[in-house]
């Protein structure tokens, strides 16, 4: 967890029902807003058309790209929330996204998030859309 970030599951609600927290209390100097990122390559092209869970990666890389450049790195994001297209993608984002979290929070501590499912995205075959703020400590 990013030094300034608390992250709590109150008592007096029910446990997530993921990998989740219910909230993610913040000290920090800097706040960074990131656009959705989604599976592209440098020409804008759609990567992985098709696979949820693949794009989930592709996002999450490129999250965690420009975390680094901002001097920032997983452990500091205090809210996900995700775009994915059609609930018949489900199941290959939540493995993926199982995958990737338990590396990148293998003290198991996870930021609040959010999945919203959306009829599409900006092109037809971007299936996942990855939005972040993270909180730079002070």
């Amino acid at each position: 967890m990013g030094k300034g970030r608390l992250t709590a599951n109150p008592p007096n609600v029910p446990p997530p029902v993921g990998m989740y927290s219910h909230i993610a209390r913040v000290d920090a100097k800097e706040l960074l807003f990131l656009a959705g990122q989604v599976a592209v390559d440098e020409n804008g092209e759609v990567l992985a058309k098709g696979d949820a869970g693949a794009q989930t990666r592709i996002a999450y890389e490129q999250v965690g790209a420009i975390l680094a450049d901002a001097g920032a790195t997983y452990q500091d994001i205090v809210q996900v929330r995700t775009y994915l297209v059609g609930t018949e993608n489900r199941q290959s984002y939540l493995d993926e996204r199982e995958r990737l979290f338990g590396e990148i929070y293998a003290d198991r501590v996870f930021p609040p998030n959010a999945l919203v499912f959306v009829d599409a995205l900006f092109e037809p075959d971007m299936l996942v859309e990855i939005e972040v703020i993270a909180a730079i400590a002070q």
